[in-house]
């Protein structure tokens, strides 16, 4: 399917930096719950991310993400997950998340 560049645009994809990483027991599927600071304009957002595999909780914190943060809320058990963390699957389909190799103001949209 071909997209617009207008289509693009509707699509907010920022940089920001894992602040909290919890567990989330209730989930089906392991994941975490992620606390992600995008800057002054737009906040401290909150997600859920199946991302278990790969990433340990002391290894997000502080780290720098893509995120599509305009998406509707999802509720997600008692969660409420604000924002879509970004990633690629690696050789077992397993997520690897994006993320700038230099350091990014938070809240940079990506273009």
């Amino acid at each position: 399917m071909t997209i617009s560049f207008d289509d693009f645009l509707k699509i907010d994809i920022r940089v920001g930096t894992v602040i909290d990483v919890q567990k989330f027991p209730e989930a089906r599927i392991p994941a975490y719950k992620l606390q992600i600071d995008f800057g002054n304009d737009i906040g401290i957002k909150k997600t859920s991310a199946q991302i278990t595999d790969n990433y340990a909780p002391e290894d997000l914190k502080g780290k720098q993400i893509a995120a599509v943060i305009n998406f509707e809320p999802k509720q997600i058990g008692k969660f409420m997950s604000e924002v879509l963390v970004l990633g690629f699957p690696d050789e077992n389909g397993k997520v690897t998340l994006i993320e700038p190799d230099q350091p990014i103001s938070n809240g940079v949209r990506l273009y």
